[in-house]
């Protein structure tokens, strides 16, 4: 059936079958399917996620704290599969009753305080540490518009343009050239932002810039949805400076390769406990040791 033929009904039901690659997981309500509890390991930051670009985000937070020398940084990452389902235990809805990744537990506080929403964990994070946002009234609030502009953004790039474009069962027209338009007119948006200064909120690197490079750096580099040819990526001149300028930092590296279980075996680190995972412990290495 095409989406021209399409004719809602006068109360909406629940089916199945539609919802592509997700159906397994997509459901209307909330709340958890199974009990679990959350496992907890021997660092005062817990984090629960997978490698996504909302989970890369913390992870890349975390390695740039520790970089500067924050040893209370130091984290447990422990891998949420959300195609199996992991994020409905009654544990990780203890932590977020969103069920969505990412979520922490700071175990710092008494008692442990929570925190869900990747861009509400940047900016604890970042308020606990005083790194990566700025004092000045000024750069601290063009860094939050930053970053509130890519949690406002991206449901666009990835619920909109990457479901249908990538994941939905049929190809549907309107609804790709729609979000390919809206993606389009954001590229726009952070190149000519770029054009003008180093980072996303002035010369200095922010959480605006952890926020947005999972995101959209990923995309103009081909790493998510195939579609850098389909967006003409390589046209954004500046969002490509700074897209590498950002990638090449040694924690952003680090970062990336937590709670990844796809891509070559060398970047998947699926679970952190250690510094010394990151040489250890990889896909790679395991497989190599089995």
């Amino acid at each position: 059936m095409s989406d021209t033929e399409y004719t809602p009904p006068k109360v909406w039901t629940w089916n199945k079958e539609n919802g592509g690659r997700f159906a397994s997981i997509n459901r209307p309500i909330a709340g958890p399917t199974h009990d679990k509890d959350l496992q907890v390991g021997k660092h005062p930051i817990q984090l629960y996620s997978l490698g996504t670009p909302n989970g890369v985000k913390v992870t890349v937070m975390l390695e740039e704290l520790l970089a500067k020398g924050h040893a209370g940084a130091e984290y447990d990452a422990w891998l949420v599969n959300i195609g199996e389902g992991d994020q409905f235990s009654s544990g990780f809805v203890s932590a977020n009753p969103n069920s969505k990744i990412p979520a922490m537990m700071d175990h710092s506080t008494t008692p442990p305080t929570r925190v869900f929403e990747s861009g509400s964990i940047l900016l604890y994070l970042a308020e606990k540490f005083g790194e990566f946002l700025p004092t000045d009234p000024g750069a601290r609030t063009e860094t939050l518009n930053w970053l509130f502009w890519q949690m406002g953004s991206a449901p666009y790039l990835g619920g909109g343009f990457g479901h249908f474009y990538a994941y939905a069962p049929i190809k549907i027209e309107y609804a790709i050239d729609r979000f390919a338009m809206e993606v389009k007119r954001q590229l726009d948006v952070l190149d000519r932002n770029l054009a003008e200064r180093e980072y996303m909120a002035g010369d200095e690197y922010t959480i605006a810039d952890i926020a947005i490079w999972p995101w959209y750096g990923a995309v103009v580099a081909n790493a998510a949805y195939d579609a850098a040819e389909f967006l003409e990526t390589h046209t954004y001149k500046n969002v490509k400076r700074w897209m590498d300028l950002v990638g090449a930092r040694p924690a952003v590296q680090r970062g990336r390769m937590v709670n990844r279980v796809f891509g070559d075996p060398a970047m998947q680190l699926h679970e952190r406990h250690d510094a010394s995972d990151f040489d250890t412990k990889t896909q790679d290495k395991i497989a190599a040791a089995e």
